[in-house]
């Protein structure tokens, strides 16, 4: 698929509802009655793939085989609510790649708890066989540099545990932000949820409230915008500073407050010359991206706490020709490809040449080498499709393959892009 950039964007996103949120309420709200999966009191859920998975398992009253597909976030949250159903078997399947995602961390530690789960391939990955049962709870220590969708989905079913949960995370904590987003979101249905200290969480036994929820808007597609405006402003071959009056990008349903750790993208884009505007218009948070006027020379940023962030962030930096040493990337191996390997070789194909080290860093001095323009390779993973698209700013056009794969987390992404002027062509 060829994207063809527009002079100037003037577009008001109404952004997809927040797939983070979305995965957690679904969660809870089921625990909430247990066998009733009415979700009619949730508002605004995410119509993305790794949503959609778990709203058709609950749909099919939670079938014997369920294939969650390339949903991480699906995988994970269903493992842990499969396991204390009691009098349940299920087998827990995906894609070939999520056969390869390890998932040992989280099954050694619900079976600590009382839990019943086989392998049925290899060691320490999918696909599951689950057996649920009520689960005790007490302790449970995990390591913190892992996913914190291990951690999230541990906590999630501890206030139905028989004794509650007290949960130590060892070591440095990865993703921290998402594991206080579970919490809050634990707390708004009742539970009795808190760090007792920094590496310490307790979780009552006591259960969930069945309540309405309306979910919020989705700050990490929200960063794709941001670093449109950024190349609108500042990323064209023409001038240093782009920006002329032309260019409008307003966000729709965005919270100042907002709970998700993904919304710092704006403090980091503050450094990348946009800005953001906050206000309520007819009851509706929105923000409106507008030019900072300075920026950074050179950027260097510890991703740990936010890593589905990293690719916008490595690709908006070369396009801006602000060079880089970004930390705290472990994580980034074992998402939905190797995202270290295939920024390296996707930043090539545009002229950049960029260095990873100790499989945690991303570095780039500025490098340059000779663009070959060949189409973007996504490997299956929508953060690849999302956050080079908007190169088309900077080159005129590029081209992506299997553009599809927005549909994980964006199913309009594209649709969007059209709205807001860009020309796609489907080939």
């Amino acid at each position: 698929m060829i994207i063809f950039a527009p002079n100037d964007i003037n577009y008001d996103v109404n952004l997809p509802a927040s797939k983070s949120v979305s995965n957690r309420v679904l969660i809870v709200s089921a625990l909430s009655r247990q066998d009733d999966f009415n979700f009619d009191g949730v508002m605004n859920l995410a119509t993305c793939d790794d949503t959609r998975v778990v709203r058709e398992a609950f749909a099919s009253s939670l079938p014997y085989e369920i294939n969650i597909g390339a949903a991480g976030t699906a995988m994970r949250f269903m493992t842990a609510l499969l396991a204390q159903r009691d009098g349940e078997e299920h087998v827990l399947t995906g894609t070939e790649r999520m056969r390869h995602r390890p998932i040992k961390v989280l099954v050694e530690a619900l079976r600590s708890v009382g839990a019943d789960i086989e392998y049925l391939g290899e060691e320490g990955f999918p696909p599951l066989k689950i057996r649920g049962r009520k689960l005790v709870g007490g302790s449970v220590e995990v390591p913190g540099n892992v996913s914190s969708q291990y951690i999230s989905a541990l906590l999630m079913i501890a206030p139905v545990m028989e004794k509650g949960l007290k949960l130590r995370v060892s070591g440095k904590i990865f993703s921290r932000p998402y594991i206080d987003l579970t919490l809050s979101v634990m707390q708004d249905f009742g539970a009795v949820a808190r760090w007792h200290d920094n590496d310490d969480i307790t979780i009552e036994a006591g259960g969930y409230k069945n309540i309405d929820y309306t979910v919020e808007n989705d700050w990490s597609a929200a960063s794709y915008w941001y670093e449109m405006a950024a190349l609108c402003y500042y990323g064209r071959p023409s001038s240093d500073f782009h920006f002329n009056g032309d260019t409008s990008i307003v966000l729709k349903g965005l919270m100042d407050s907002s709970r998700q750790g993904d919304s710092s993208i704006r403090y980091l884009f503050s450094l990348l010359g946009v800005k953001s505007v906050f206000k309520s218009k007819r009851g509706i948070s929105e923000v409106s991206l507008k030019p900072a006027i300075t920026k950074v020379s050179k950027m260097e940023y510890n991703f740990a706490n936010i890593p589905d962030m990293a690719q916008t962030l490595a690709v908006t930096c070369c396009a801006l020709g602000i060079p880089f040493h970004f930390t705290g990337l472990d994580s980034l191996k074992i998402k939905e490809t190797d995202r270290i390997e295939a920024l390296k070789t996707e930043l090539r194909k545009v002229g950049f040449v960029i260095e990873d080290r100790n499989g945690s860093e991303l570095i780039w001095t500025g490098e340059n080498c000779e663009p070959t323009f060949e189409p973007i390779d996504t490997y299956e993973d929508h953060r690849m499709a999302m956050s080079f698209a908007p190169l088309a700013l900077k080159f005129g056009k590029i081209d992506i393959n299997n553009p599809e794969v927005v549909s994980k987390s964006y199913p309009n992404f594209w649709e969007d892009l059209k709205a807001a002027g860009f020309v796609i062509n489907n080939q």
